[in-house]
């Protein structure tokens, strides 16, 4: 079993929803408040709507180091299924510009279904 965790930028997330099930992955977690930055430059328009006195778009910005709003996906899949979640993930999302995400795989090492307390590949879609 693996966890895949994908941060990805909140306007694609219902193209990203919808391109996974259509993979045959319909189950994930997501997390919308997540913020961050990485070797790129901050987001032009977030910018240009806290210079224009936006207050969302000035809170966004806060004191410090640039952060970007993006979305956090989790995905914990059989391992016959990482390269599709991945591959699915990256076609979706993937603008060649900076900012487009980061994909993350690490192994996990059990998962418990708590209606029925069944474990392991089988608490999983497939």
């Amino acid at each position: 079993m693996k966890e895949i965790m994908a941060i990805i930028r909140i306007n694609m997330m219902n193209k990203t929803k919808k391109a996974l099930a259509d993979a045959g992955i319909p189950s994930f977690t997501a997390t919308g408040n997540v913020a961050g930055r990485g070797k790129g430059k901050v987001d032009f328009k977030i910018l240009q709507g806290a210079e224009a006195g936006y207050e969302e778009a000035i809170s966004q910005l806060g004191i410090g180091p640039r952060l970007v709003p993006k979305r956090l996906l989790i995905v914990a899949v059989p391992d016959k299924l990482v390269q599709t979640v991945v591959q699915t993930i990256i076609e979706t999302n993937q603008t060649g510009q900076s900012g487009d995400g980061k994909i993350f795989v690490s192994p996990l090492l059990e998962a418990t279904r708590v209606r029925t307390g069944e474990t392991g590949d089988q608490v999983l879609d497939e």
